[in-house]
């Protein structure tokens, strides 16, 4: 029996009719859709809990500092906020994940490369979320990076989808109904890209709207669904 024999059997099962559908050779082996959501849940998980750590960190810097108990909050507000926003911003892209594979039976290979590198957009936030506690709001460079860190997420979210679009076989149902729904998850996907994008370059151009531009993030995608709920009727 050939290399492709054997990547049919253990890998595509060989039986099924829709993982028939998927080059055999891009087919990843030993991991379930639902596996790798799992371990993207776990990750992001722990990518949120990082979040809070520097708040925590404070109570014992106040307290020897003979500070009173509320100087936790009132005299690190930069820190409060920068947390609310990044947790905010990972709980949106986490849902966003999930509404993308909750039908996703297989994987191929580059689906699993582009999702590792959308964790590692998860797990980088942190890190300038930190920075806009300790150097300001205003600060450009942080700003980028900030922007910069989220918008590659978003691109490798764009690829993922772009990849259940064009590749059949990977989702359950893989019907009309499925389709579309992935093409529309696709192009919201897309305007995401296209919002962050712009909120970058407000933030680089007026600082002082620097983390206001974010709000465009749900905008473009919301005004997609009422357009596709319109054409429905």
């Amino acid at each position: 029996m050939g290399a492709s024999g054997v990547i049919d059997e253990t890998e595509t099962g060989g039986a099924d009719p829709a993982e028939s559908s998927v080059p055999s050779d891009r087919v990843e082996g030993g991991v379930s859709g639902e596996r790798l959501v799992l371990f993207t849940d776990a990750v992001t998980a722990i990518s949120i809990t990082l979040l809070v750590l520097p708040l925590v960190d404070l109570v014992p810097e106040v307290a020897s500092a003979h500070e009173d108990a509320s100087e936790v909050i009132t005299g690190h507000l930069s820190q409060l906020w920068s947390f609310l926003l990044s947790f905010a911003v990972i709980a949106n892209i986490w849902r966003e994940h999930h509404r993308a594979f909750s039908s996703v039976t297989m994987l191929t290979r580059s689906l699993t490369a582009w999702n590792m590198g959308w964790l590692l957009s998860v797990v980088v936030l942190p890190l300038p979320t930190e920075m806009i506690g300790a150097f300001g709001g205003h600060d450009r460079f942080v700003g980028a990076f900030y922007y910069s860190t989220l918008l590659a997420g978003m691109v490798c979210r764009l690829a993922m989808l772009r990849i259940l679009k064009t590749t059949p076989g990977l989702v359950e149902g893989d019907g009309e109904e499925g389709r579309r729904r992935i093409e529309g998850l696709y192009t919201e996907s897309y305007l995401n890209v296209l919002a962050v994008a712009i909120a970058l370059v407000i933030a680089l151009a007026v600082p002082v709207l620097q983390y206001y531009s974010l709000l465009l993030l749900p905008v473009l995608p919301r005004l997609e669904r009422l357009r596709r709920r319109r054409s429905a009727r």
